[in-house]
């Protein structure tokens, strides 16, 4: 329903002020029973009264804040010709919709200076022939006032009664955006708070794609306000506190103006749009954990390989017969989003499962192959399965994924500065037989991967030795065999500069080999020979003996974590 044709609308009722026009005032009983002669100003008589005041004194525009239909007898004019200007320069100055003089003890005609600055300021000027009692001309044009704002009211009212009805006739935000866009007569938009358009809706100049419009006034300048004359209606969301926001929507006046019952009928609208996003989140949210629990029970064998295809195809997952390959991510104990609310410039993110799913599965679709992603808050996982061409491309599609799994993160306000970032394990690629050994190898090892150095992602099949010390994490047995054989370079380098365990680390992940180990720690070879020379003497033993150098690597893998 466009605001233009309504047929509910009275044409003398001001829309775009939501108030009466001074030519609707004129018309009413009691000005009209006073004779009004307009002398100057009739360029703006569609101007809106806000309201009627009456005064008789000279700095009466001290009193007035704009919009106002004057009314007066003259008294506070004053006799010299500059002194009726500065009256009436004044009036104009304020913004007043019109002055009305009635004629009578003080003139009997308005004086020349009064008309004059009134025609140059462009200031409607009307004199009454007849005496009115102000007091009615205030009561009607009030009244007049009051049942324009509520027939707005009924009019943004009657917009959110038909956005209800299309919801529960199965509509969604599509449906919403439709009746608002036809209702404003111009196109609307719904935007994240940081301005990227999730819907749009309408048509711009000349039937053009709303799309178009977007990108052309919203596209390029999502950080500064709409142009002047749109509305901008912030769509509530339920993090904590007032002031958190879902989405914005907007409306752009591209082919006609927008007034004040666009803005009601925005503002409504929003509450709408808030249930509707909300209980679409809750619906997403079901569906990936929906997915998650699929991917578990195939993991931990309460789901067959020989039943996991069909109940993955009912999920939407097709891969035929590629190979498939298990991917887990895990989230840090400060990164979880399960029962807390996660900001990223402000933007709420709270109940955040949905949320990182969806910029997951959006990361993830630049891929272009069959993806199952779900998510499991109770233990801060996201499992996946994807469908390669074949294993040989296993590598390359690690690279992409881990990538995309870690900006979806960052695109869902997840990750907080200073914090590890998530952990990616890759298992085996294979058929769904190994699928489900690799889901929960992969799950398993992204646990023990969290104490490890920081990587893009890691190899489930090169992480045993970790995942086995991880078991043993809480055995004292661990800990007290990495006192025996580290421990008196750790209380070395815990006195010092921590020079001794990087340096030994160092030395065995190159298999002893010193002109790479110098290399990598930028050492002179004289240094490194020093070193571990100390490194011999603090632990009583040969660094170039096979069984000290499996022992020293054990400790130093199971340093990380034991307590």
């Amino acid at each position: 329903m466009d605001s233009r044709t309504d047929s509910g609308t009275n044409d003398a009722f001001d829309t775009e002020g939501a108030g009466v026009t001074v030519r609707r005032a004129l018309e009413l009983p009691g000005l009209r029973s006073g004779l009004p002669e307009i002398l100057a100003g009739s360029e703006g008589l569609g101007r809106t009264v806000r309201w009627v005041h009456a005064g008789e004194v000279p700095h009466i525009a001290s009193l007035l804040k704009g919009g106002e239909l004057l009314l007066t007898t003259g008294y506070g004019l004053g006799t010299r010709p500059a002194e009726q200007r500065a009256f009436v320069r004044t009036l104009a100055d304020r913004g007043i919709a019109a002055l009305v003089v009635e004629l009578g003890p003080r003139f009997d005609r308005l004086p020349a200076a009064v008309v004059d600055c009134a025609r140059g300021a462009g200031l409607p000027l009307v004199q009454l022939h007849r005496e009115v009692p102000f007091v009615t001309v205030t009561e009607e044009i009030h009244t007049e006032i009051v049942n324009g704002h509520y027939a707005l009211l009924q009019r943004a009212e009657e917009v959110h009664r038909r956005c209800t009805q299309a919801l529960l006739g199965g509509g969604g935000v599509p449906q919403v955006l439709e009746i608002l866009a036809g209702f404003s007569g111009n196109p609307v938009f719904l935007e994240t708070p940081d301005g990227r358009l999730l819907y749009a809706a309408g048509e711009g100049p000349e039937g053009a794609d709303p799309l178009q419009v977007w990108e052309g006034l919203r596209g390029q300048h999502k950080d500064v306000p709409p142009p002047a004359g749109s509305v901008l209606v912030e769509v509530p969301g339920s993090g904590p506190g007032a002031g958190s926001v879902r989405a914005r929507l907007v409306l752009l006046p591209v082919r006609a103006p927008l007034a004040p019952v666009h803005r009601m009928a925005a503002e409504r609208a929003a509450a709408v749009l808030a249930v509707v996003l909300m209980q679409a989140r809750q619906e997403e949210e079901l569906a990936a954990r929906g997915r998650g629990d699929f991917l578990t029970d195939l993991a931990e064998g309460r789901i067959s390989a020989g039943d996991a295809p069909a109940q993955a195809r009912v999920l939407g997952f097709k891969p035929g017969r590629s190979p498939l390959l298990p991917v887990v991510m895990r989230l840090a104990g400060t990164l979880a989003p399960g029962g807390t609310t996660a900001r990223s410039g402000g933007v709420e993110c709270g109940g955040g499962w949905a949320v990182l799913g969806r910029a997951v599965a959006e990361e993830l679709a630049s891929l272009g192959m069959p993806v199952l992603l779900g998510v499991r808050p109770v233990e801060g996982r996201v499992p996946l399965l994807l469908g390669l061409r074949s294993a040989a491309e296993r590598p390359a599609v690690a690279d992409r994924v881990a990538a995309a799994l870690r900006a979806g993160v960052e695109r869902a306000g997840m990750h907080r500065p200073g914090a590890r970032p998530p952990v990616v394990v890759v298992g085996a690629a294979g058929g769904w037989a190994s699928a489900s050994d690799g889901l929960r190898h992969a799950a398993e090892t992204a646990a023990a991967a969290q104490c490890l150095a920081d990587r893009p992602w890691y190899d489930a099949r090169r992480l045993d030795i970790d995942l086995l010390l991880w078991r043993l994490r809480d055995h004292p047995d661990l800990a007290a065999f990495v006192d025996r054989a580290i421990g008196p370079v750790r209380e070395h380098d815990s006195r010092a500069k921590p020079t001794l365990l990087p340096t030994l680390e160092t030395y065995l992940a190159h298999a002893g080999r010193k002109a790479e180990t110098a290399r990598e720690l930028h050492l002179n070879r004289q240094t490194l020979y020093n070193r571990l020379a100390r490194i011999g003497e603090l632990l009583g033993t040969d660094l170039d003996d096979p069984q000290t150098v499996l022992a020293l690597s054990l400790a130093l893998r199971a340093r990380r974590h034991v307590s």
